[in-house]
């Protein structure tokens, strides 16, 4: 499945689609509202699924869910619903798609009381000194630090492990592997990022 030699974290050769997310999304710092918001929705449909599964309908999702934007899906009501529903290029887990339409509510809330997702969501970006070694855990203490912050504020289907997922994936930790060639590439990245 590798597509060069260059040496990669071990999951990145689990599947055909996986080098290039791993090579061009998969921890870069992300600061942009709908881009927080889609992925934590897609680690919302992933709980119990693999990730492979998710990535390989995401464009259906973001069709489905109008791109993401959470003032459009925030409107999404029983016609939505049963669209989706019947929409063989999703997840069709109706808890899930509830929980959605509940979550993009939350975040026009966040929006309103913070400013911005990204400014809330980067308070509990942990400090580097503090972390274990690349890919040894499932959660962290401000993974379930913001679980219970978002759970608290009405947020559905964020538990630890999703959230320590989404942290990874949106770049507030580096988790790539110590010898994985995109390690350096993400340490700049982080350092050049303006956290909002």
């Amino acid at each position: 499945m590798r597509h060069d030699d260059k040496p990669r974290c071990a999951w990145a050769d689990s599947a055909p689609d996986f080098p290039h997310y791993h090579d061009t999304e998969w921890g870069f710092p992300v600061d942009n509202d709908q881009r927080l918001f889609e992925k934590l929705c897609l680690e919302t449909f992933q709980s119990g699924l693999s990730w492979r599964t998710i990535l390989s309908k995401r464009e259906n999702f973001r069709l489905a869910f109008q791109q993401f934007d959470f003032n459009k899906v925030a409107q999404f009501g029983e016609k939505e619903v049963a669209d989706l529903l019947n929409n063989g290029g999703i997840v069709r887990n109706k808890r899930k798609i509830l929980a959605v339409i509940n979550n993009a509510k939350r975040a026009q809330e966040m929006v309103e009381q913070e400013g911005s997702l990204a400014a809330f969501i980067w308070r509990y970006e942990p400090d580097e000194n503090s972390l274990p070694p690349p890919e040894t855990q499932t959660t962290s203490e401000e993974s379930i630090a913001l679980a219970k912050a978002l759970k608290k504020r009405g947020w559905q289907f964020v538990g630890p492990t999703t959230i320590y997922a989404f942290m990874q994936s949106m770049g507030l930790i580096n988790d790539h592997a110590k010898d994985c060639f995109m390690r350096k590439e993400i340490d700049q990245a982080r350092r050049e990022f303006m956290r909002p």
